[in-house]
């Protein structure tokens, strides 16, 4: 059964997914992260932009076989291209949409903003996945300590 994690209230929510996705890396986990090529961009960005000691292994999903086949992070639009891909752990979807063909998948992760726009396309996005009768977890993020 598919397990979907909701992080509720990120007050920066890139830079949240950024100590998300460093956190992952650092146990071992190989993710998939479903975004516009924008915010694909920004992030990978960001992340190179990262204290050397917290460096994560990153790439678009477009780039050399090689690169992808070693990095924890892949970054893409194209959600088959992702779910194609061999021995990730967890995918993270920062899309408005869910995404589609969800079969197989065991984890997914929803990053919120506090914005209303962001807040009401994740209840769309909960109705969804509560519909598919998929385990839902809810993380509220405004009272954690992000580190």
């Amino acid at each position: 059964m598919t397990q979907v994690d909701f992080h509720f209230n990120a007050p920066d929510k890139l830079s949240y997914v950024c100590r998300l996705l460093r956190k992952a890396s650092g146990q071992g986990r190989r993710v998939g992260v479903l975004a516009d090529q924008d915010t694909s961009h920004l992030l990978n960005q960001m992340l190179w932009n990262l204290n050397a000691a917290d460096f994560v292994t990153h790439c678009l999903l477009t780039d050399s076989p090689s690169m992808v086949e070693q990095s924890s992070v892949i970054f893409s639009s194209n959600w088959t291209g992702l779910t194609e891909l061999q021995q990730l752990d967890v995918f993270l979807n920062l899309n408005d949409l869910p995404p589609p063909q969800l079969e197989g998948i065991q984890r997914l992760i929803e990053v919120v903003g506090p914005e209303e726009r962001d807040r009401s396309s994740a209840r769309q996005r909960w109705k969804h996945y509560s519909q598919l009768g998929f385990q839902i977890n809810r993380f509220d993020l405004t009272s954690a300590k992000l580190n």
